[in-house]
């Protein structure tokens, strides 16, 4: 009965530190659970066995957890859970080239502060400098910072 005990924390101790490197890795709850598994079967072989059995546990153990985890890694399960696409864009890349303060266009929208304009046949978010702007009424750009276009009647 000894004997079961001892194989059984160890083999489920390295079970759950499988479970840990292939399917649930990050987590770490369940490789600690797995170390404490087989930190109580090499314990139960130093107390119900000699001490050349205890030894032969922690050297077994060892080596099956070891095992377990250089599998894990050559496995590829890794590979799963990388990001390999790098992001090349920004936000509002080129979206205001070619305004330049001065320009002239009209409300698509009720600009109150924020509303919809065309400038040059194309469409704009804009902000207005003084408040509200009725649709269809012609603006200037009076200033673009921070990719804002701020507008006046």
């Amino acid at each position: 009965m000894d004997w079961l005990i001892l194989i059984s924390l160890i083999v489920f101790g390295a079970l759950l530190v499988m479970l840990e490197v292939i399917f649930v890795p990050g987590t770490t709850v369940v490789g600690i659970l797995g170390l404490v598994f087989t930190a109580l079967g090499i314990y139960h072989a130093f107390i119900h066995f000699s001490p050349v059995v205890g030894y032969g546990a922690l050297a077994a153990s060892g080596f099956i957890n070891l095992g377990m985890i250089v599998y894990g890694f050559k496995s590829g399960v890794w590979d799963r859970f990388a990001l390999k696409d790098t992001s090349s864009g920004g936000a509002y890349d080129d979206r205001l080239l070619g305004l330049e303060v001065g320009q002239v266009g009209e409300t698509l929208s009720d600009c109150k502060p924020y509303g919809k304009i065309t400038i040059e046949d194309k469409i704009y978010e804009a902000k207005s400098q003084g408040g509200f702007i009725p649709a269809k009424t012609s603006i200037t750009i009076s200033k673009i910072e921070n990719n804002k276009i701020i507008i006046k009647p």
